[in-house]
């Protein structure tokens, strides 16, 4: 059987079975889809390992190697951090429960998604001082693949927030897996996730990661809501970061772009290669550039990260009615130091929030309201699929000239 290393009553509840257990699992087959829970702090259900697999009951079409496990490290600051690996087939990653459901590093076809950041190994919010050199502590553990910032704040540190917000560091109190056994069969793992207070924020992220079995993609679909009973404020920005292989000397990015502009003195000094990567430098000082997207008739748009032959690279695809702000990090400081760039589609730009709140780009969130937002991480492991993402940009572009400033834009960045 797929199910291992839970105890009977754990497997019960994950199983959501009728019946009680007579000592073995039940079969369950007939249903097109199988729900197991992993973590379920109100009805006091955690799991420190969880293993399924292909089964003669619980096939999915599209791979006879995929998996889902769990486990929880152990030891320095990675003590008490779940894991939790889902592989389709083709593409794998690894989820973190206590890290506000980020994305700690994947590979597909051999390539390696993430990036060689200082900080090795995932740290327990337990270790992280938000408040430390500054506010800007957060980056004590800083070295997911993909991580969020909000939800409340997601900016530097200013008297409203620390950098980045808090919800990177925050546990989920709810994980469940669900597999569909329909079509090539999809593999889904949803986390729920407060970051709330007393006289203050009070939002909770539902957060759902979906792959297809076989599949080069992932989706995220995250789901917002304000708690409250007084209007809430958000702001989310992805921070998906990616190193080697894709990123080299002479990697591009390329996106259809309405307009761009740097952040800052220093990003403009760097504005008419900002679509390309240099080698590592030590003492690189990061730049940033704010764009505006084109999108397709349904608000749907794409980015790309290409190597330097064009034969590897990664799209992120995204509504840009839900997330209308992109933001491209350079971080092309040493290897040791982090060489890294980051894809950013956010609801707002990474500025002060005072500002953003300025420039109408905070969500305001009614009583009970929510903010759904959905993108998809897609690897190109091929010329020909590299080339095809490009395709498919060039045709959201439609000819139209990109509008480039070569200076901060008042609209964009504070003064």
């Amino acid at each position: 059987m797929a199910l291992r290393h839970a105890s009977l009553t754990n497997q019960h509840e994950m199983l959501g079975c009728a019946a009680p257990l007579n000592g073995s699992i039940p079969e369950f087959a007939f249903m097109p889809t199988q729900h197991f829970v992993l973590t379920d702090v109100s009805r006091r259900i955690w799991n420190e390992t969880f293993v399924l697999g292909p089964a003669e009951d619980l096939q999915l079409a599209g791979s006879d190697g995929w998996s889902v496990k769990k486990h929880t490290l152990r030891g320095g600051v990675s003590e008490g951090v779940d894991v939790v690996e889902v592989n389709n087939g083709r593409l794998s990653f690894s989820i973190l429960p206590t890290r506000g459901m980020g994305l700690w590093k994947g590979k597909c076809d051999r390539l390696a998604l993430g990036w060689k950041a200082p900080v090795k190994l995932p740290v327990h919010p337990a270790f992280v001082d938000a408040r430390d050199r500054g506010g800007i502590g957060w980056l004590a553990g800083f070295n997911e693949w993909l991580c969020r910032c909000g939800l409340e704040f997601n900016g530097p540190p200013t008297e409203e927030g620390t950098l980045h917000g808090r919800i990177a560091n925050r546990p989920a109190h709810y994980v469940d897996v669900s597999i569909s056994t329909d079509g090539p069969g999809t593999i889904s793992v949803s986390g729920t996730v407060d970051e709330t207070t007393m006289f203050g924020s009070c939002l909770r992220l539902k957060s759902t990661v979906q792959t297809e079995a076989g599949s080069k993609r992932l989706r995220i679909i995250d789901e917002v809501t304000n708690l409250r009973g007084v209007p809430g404020e958000l702001e989310l920005l992805y921070h998906i970061n990616m190193g080697r292989p894709f990123l080299e000397p002479g990697a591009k990015f390329v996106a259809a772009v309405r307009e761009v502009a740097p952040r800052d003195p220093r990003a403009a000094e760097g504005i008419d290669e900002f679509e390309t990567y240099a080698a590592p430098v030590a003492g690189y000082a990061e730049q940033c550039y704010f764009f505006d997207l084109l999108a397709d008739g349904t608000g749907w748009t794409q980015t790309l990260l290409k190597n330097a032959h064009g034969d590897k690279g990664v799209s992120v695809c995204f509504d840009t009615k839900q997330l209308p702000c992109f933001t491209l990090w350079k971080n092309t400081q040493s290897e040791e130091d982090g060489y890294v760039t980051g894809l950013e589609p956010a609801t707002n730009f990474p500025n002060r929030k005072d500002f953003e709140r300025k420039q109408g780009r905070v969500i305001t969130l009614a009583p009970a309201a929510s903010h759904t937002s959905t993108l998809e991480i897609v690897v190109h492991s091929t010329a020909q699929m590299v080339q095809t993402a490009e395709t498919e940009i060039a045709e959201l572009q439609n000819g139209i000239g990109p509008r480039l400033h070569r200076q901060p834009l008042e609209k964009w960045s504070p003064p």
